[in-house]
């Protein structure tokens, strides 16, 4: 008897779900469908390519241990680094310039921000710093030669 009680309350609960989840699809979205729905948008439109959010304090840690730069070189950095993320954002979300013109100004943040980079280093971490770059090229498949400055 139990068992056919608990089975009829549980049939009475997935249809009252279902008919919830009918008659909320025809409200107005939320901010967070919303959000959602953009992201897909933004997927779409970067299909086959990932985008994450680079944090400047790892990545100046990450630098500093690879590069030995000193506590004074990282702090230097850091803020460099945001600049950097903060205008690849922007230039992520900009749908007004066409993709060769987004090419070109991605290039030019990371090139303007190598300057800055290696402007706080020695000569020998502005070696390694290259030697790195160029391992990251290789290892992505891009035997581009480093621009000239």
């Amino acid at each position: 008897m139990q068992t056919r009680q608990l089975t009829m309350v549980l049939g009475a609960l997935m249809s009252a779900g279902v008919l919830m989840a009918q008659s909320g699809s025809t409200q107005a979205p939320t901010d967070t469908q919303q959000a959602t729905a953009g992201q897909a948008q933004a997927g779409q439109e970067h299909a086959g390519r990932r985008h994450h959010e680079m944090n400047p304090d790892k990545a100046a840690e990450r630098l500093g241990k690879k590069l030995n730069l000193s506590s004074d070189q990282v702090a230097q950095i850091k803020p460099i680094l945001a600049d950097r993320e903060q205008q690849m954002q922007a230039l992520r979300a900009d749908s007004s310039l066409s993709k060769d013109d987004k090419r070109a100004k991605f290039r030019s943040i990371q090139q303007d921000s190598k300057s800055k980079l290696e402007a706080v280093m020695s000569d020998q971490q502005k070696q390694q710093f290259e030697e790195m770059l160029q391992q990251r090229r290789e290892r992505h498949g891009k035997n581009e030669k480093p621009q000239a400055q």
